[in-house]
């Protein structure tokens, strides 16, 4: 919990009262390796925080290719929130690449928080701002060739080189995970 309280308080000030309702309206949740916090054809019903583990966005293209547009790991706020404010039906999975834990807040818990602390509409819509720009960050320009959308990767995400299997990454990047094998052996 300490976790998401400095993560909170990046945003705003709140009291210890404030802190300690936060902490009674959220529940930790253990994700397991390739289960799903949310799916595509379902209303997300609760928004998470990555304590521990890596989250991907993927969906599935017109020609039933698993494409992964993101990943979420650790210190960041996780939720298609689009869908979840409006009570839609989401395209897109959120899924666990490695064992997660989270801090979980239901959509009724969520929604106690604004009613309830004065400042939280402020607080959680720059931490929602952040977000949404994370797992609306476009995949690597196709325009470039794939060594270089790979050493951007790199660059972007140092942390997940050696945490994210191979073929979650070549999604990722548009091409065949036998392409990105070259690619790697060639920098090396």
């Amino acid at each position: 919990m300490k976790e998401l309280i400095e993560y909170i308080l990046q945003f705003g000030n709140l009291n210890q009262q404030q802190i300690d309702f936060i902490s009674k309206k959220a529940t930790e949740l253990d994700l397991q390796k390739d289960a799903y916090f949310s799916e595509a054809r379902k209303i997300p019903k609760q928004v998470g925080f990555i304590v521990n583990g890596v989250v991907r966005g993927c969906y599935y293209s017109n020609k039933g290719e698993e494409i992964t547009r993101c990943f979420i790991s650790e210190n960041s706020l996780m939720v298609d929130y689009i869908n979840f404010e409006s009570n839609t039906a989401s395209s897109e999975y959120l899924q666990a690449i490695t064992d997660c834990k989270l801090i979980v807040f239901s959509k009724q818990n969520w929604e106690e928080l604004s009613q309830t602390i004065v400042g939280w509409d402020n607080i959680k819509n720059k931490m929602v701002q952040i977000c949404m720009f994370q797992k609306s960050r476009k995949g690597p320009v196709i325009s470039q060739d794939a060594t270089t959308r790979y050493l951007e990767f790199m660059e972007n995400y140092p942390s997940l080189i050696n945490r994210v299997p191979l073929a979650y990454i070549a999604s990722y990047l548009g091409v065949t995970q036998q392409s990105l094998s070259r690619i790697r052996k060639n920098i090396r």
